[in-house]
């Protein structure tokens, strides 16, 4: 009887194996085959070819998403993708996300004003996708973790649970700095500002009446040395970091970016927090400025009523129908260091891909990933959205589709080191939000003098201890 029931335990383990092997066969890696045959593999290994997808209208506008799903179910005949494109995309899909019927792709940020993504990340409500990058690119022979961008993969935007699994994945990559007028600077022969006392000394040629804004009927009015996004302060992000990167060193900075206790009370600190106030109080601020939203602010600047205004490379697409001031060319530098030859930081910018944990469709959803990580749709993202892929050589593969302005503002990168904003992931239930005591709720007091930096670094580190206290509670 024993021997009877080993030869079937035998035959029936035989039997699996086979079928194993027998389904690797039949459904091949995508990565593995070749092109023309792709459309093949959809037919044999995807019973539902629809495909769902949501994404932010942001500054790229949605020319790239129509023309690359097109160009998704060209290559693989049968599938339909479904993309719902809006500015307001999370007010859209939310009723869906917490009805359990999310859409299974999201090219949405964590930045996001309504930060959804965000909340998906606590509620871990997000698909591993480590795999997708464990595997073969589907235009190369490299896998495709290989190609992205160093440091990036590794970052709490990325692997937001610090255990090395990816969950989200990169999308673009561009410098975010100061946007000046290149035409102005090389007229009135002036040198762009290294530090930070460079940067306010500008401003006494500022007060020169022959470097006075001229308007239509011949009136003169004194530039502003700085504008921003004023009601969406978060901008500001892109001095804040590199600031505190140069003054308190990158390994202080990763203690802010983890809520350390008593990180953010420091005279380091205390010190760039003191540029945001002397811009404010100084008189080197446009006029105007905390009540104006992103378009008015970025406006103003390239009519000439400011000298500086913060933002990415995408300020070119994003503004390309607005009027200017007569000659104006885009040009950026990183944040100014706080003493000659200290090394600059420069804030890069992102966007991000995912896909829900309760997707319908992952398997698809994960082939679309990775199709757009191809060359052709690198490319067209350059062609139609004026912007680059965070890939390796994605700038120079870029380059005869990106106009002159945004691939030079990709000098902004030269002689600096890159850096993410890269905040630890809060746990499950937390509702703290840290960029509101940074930027929303403090930024418009401190520019207008109705809040001191000593309150400022008050409020943050408060927030700092009611983070810790409730993880160490949560963890109880």
């Amino acid at each position: 009887m024993i021997i009877v029931i080993l030869i079937l335990s035998i035959i029936i383990i035989l039997r699996t194996n086979n079928a194993f092997w027998h389904e690797r066969e039949t459904t091949p890696d995508p990565a593995d085959i070749e092109y023309n045959d792709r459309s093949d593999y959809v037919e044999k290994s995807f019973q539902n070819k629809e495909l769902n997808i949501a994404v932010f209208q942001g500054a790229y506008g949605p020319e790239y998403w129509k023309e690359i799903v097109e160009l998704f179910e060209e290559a693989y005949p049968g599938v339909k993708v479904n993309i719902t494109i809006s500015p307001r995309i999370a007010d859209i899909i939310r009723p869906q996300i917490v009805a359990g019927n999310p859409p299974d792709f999201l090219a949405i940020t964590d930045t996001e004003q309504s930060r959804m993504i965000s909340s998906l990340v606590k509620e871990r409500g997000l698909m591993e996708i480590s795999d997708v990058f464990e595997s073969k690119a589907l235009d190369k022979d490299q896998l495709l973790k290989d190609l992205i961008l160093p440091g990036m993969l590794e970052s709490t935007r990325f692997t937001p649970y610090q255990d090395g699994r990816i969950y989200l994945a990169p999308f673009n990559a561009g410098p975010m700095g100061l946007i000046y007028n290149k035409n102005l600077f090389r007229e009135k022969g002036w040198e762009l500002p290294e530090t930070w006392e460079q940067f306010f000394a500008l401003d006494e040629e500022l007060k020169k009446e022959q470097n006075y804004l001229v308007n239509d009927n011949g009136t003169k009015t004194k530039r502003a040395l700085f504008t921003y996004q004023g009601i969406y302060p978060e901008y500001l992000e892109e001095i804040m970091y590199p600031a505190l990167a140069n003054s308190t060193g990158i390994d202080h900075l990763k203690k802010i970016f983890s809520y350390e206790p008593g990180s953010f009370n420091t005279n380091e600190v205390k010190k760039v927090l003191d540029i945001f106030s002397k811009i404010g109080s100084g008189g080197y601020l446009l006029e105007g400025t905390v009540t104006r939203h992103h378009i008015q602010a970025q406006s103003d600047m390239m009519l000439g009523k400011a000298l500086f205004v913060v933002n990415g490379s995408w300020m070119e697409y994003e503004m390309k129908d607005f009027p200017r001031e007569e000659g104006f060319e885009f040009g950026m530098i990183p944040v100014p260091v706080f003493n000659k030859g200290d090394q600059r930081y420069i804030l890069s910018s992102y966007e991000q891909f995912s896909i829900p944990a309760r997707a319908k469709n992952p398997e698809l959803a994960k082939l679309f990933l990775k199709f757009l990580y191809t060359d052709e749709s690198v490319k067209l993202f350059a062609q139609k959205s004026n912007g680059a892929y965070a890939l390796k050589g994605a700038k120079e593969l870029s380059k005869p589709y990106l106009t002159a302005d945004a691939y030079g503002m990709f000098s902004a990168y030269d002689g600096a080191t890159a850096i993410l904003q890269d905040w630890n992931t809060l746990p499950k239930n937390m509702k703290i939000d840290i960029r509101t005591d940074l930027f929303k709720d403090v930024m418009t007091p401190i520019m207008t003098g109705k809040m001191t930096t000593e309150e400022w670094v008050e409020r943050v580190e408060k927030t700092f201890a009611e983070i810790q206290s409730k993880t160490m509670d949560l963890q109880k």
